[in-house]
């Protein structure tokens, strides 16, 4: 379909299209600087709108975004948000879905493990296996419910690795030490009691 030029000066576009339930719909999007802007808008919608995996990862985060907040709880909405768009967006977000290979996220990935921190030193081997987990989420979604033939962040292997914490205990003396400071404080005292036994 074309695009119009608004009395601003902006470009906008009319799309029609039918949704899940068979219904017509019609989207209208306005504030495009260029003619094109608006026109590769469109193409986008449409393929998000007919599921085709031809559609950039931005454009089908959006789909995901769709799909997947609804089903779980904001805190971990939020940080999977976070991380999809300043770590993989960022990236890959520009390259058609059904484009990406394994390849190309090996890449990313070496491009990733460089990244600061906040220390300032590299992300941390655990922070770039969650990150990397995001992707192959996406992915994974993409192939369950859109098609796309193979996950290629799954080919590509992980980067990283899960740091197993160990956990330290302490022993009968060493909690009896600790107790026995505590005592002039009755509150603390009985509260860590009870966590010990």
């Amino acid at each position: 379909m074309p695009a119009y030029k608004d009395r601003n000066g902006n470009w906008y576009v009319m799309i029609r299209y039918k949704d899940w339930t068979g219904a017509s719909r019609q989207k209208c999007q306005r504030g495009f600087e260029t003619k094109r802007d608006a026109l590769d808008w469109e193409a986008q919608y449409k393929l998000q709108k007919r599921a085709d995996v031809e559609m950039t990862l931005e454009s089908f985060y959006e789909l995901y975004t769709e799909d997947l907040k609804p089903r779980v709880k904001e805190s971990t909405w939020e940080t999977k948000d976070s991380i999809v768009q300043s770590k993989i967006l960022p990236y890959l977000g520009k390259r058609k879905l059904s484009e990406i290979t394994a390849k190309d996220i090996v890449d990313w990935q070496n491009t990733v493990m460089l990244l600061p921190g906040r220390d300032g030193h590299t992300i941390t081997p655990t922070y770039q296996k969650t990150i990397h987990n995001q992707l192959s989420a996406i992915f994974n979604h993409a192939i369950r419910y859109y098609r796309l033939p193979v996950n290629p962040a799954r080919i590509a292997g992980g980067m990283g690795k899960e740091e197993s914490r160990e956990m330290k205990f302490w022993t009968k003396e060493e909690y009896q030490k600790f107790a026995h400071v505590m005592m002039d404080r009755p509150l603390y005292y009985y509260a860590f009691e009870v966590l010990y036994w």
